[in-house]
């Protein structure tokens, strides 16, 4: 089974997540855009999830960390929850 670790940044609405989405590519550091910005309790740890396997995330989030490019910022992600930029740090 495929095992994946990624950061993400939690925000309310899309407009706030392509801000931050592009200040990080402006060359903001993701951790601590996630420390300022982001809603999900990861933001203590700069946006770090962690280990995972598929099904442990909802499954919008999983298509995008199971599938998408390492180490690049994706998103804006909608879930239930509200709008993830995600950054895939490893996938094995």
């Amino acid at each position: 089974m495929p095992t994946a670790t990624a950061r993400h940044i939690l925000v309310a609405t899309e407009a706030e997540c392509l801000q931050l989405k592009t200040e990080i590519e402006a060359g903001a550091d993701f951790a601590d855009v996630a420390r300022k910005h982001s809603s999900c309790p990861s933001r203590m740890q700069g946006g770090d999830l962690g280990a995972f396997v598929p099904g442990q995330m909802v499954k919008e989030f999983d298509e995008v960390v199971f599938s998408g490019e390492i180490n690049k910022v994706l998103g804006p992600v909608r879930t239930q929850f509200g709008y993830h930029l995600i950054e895939i740090t490893k996938r094995w």
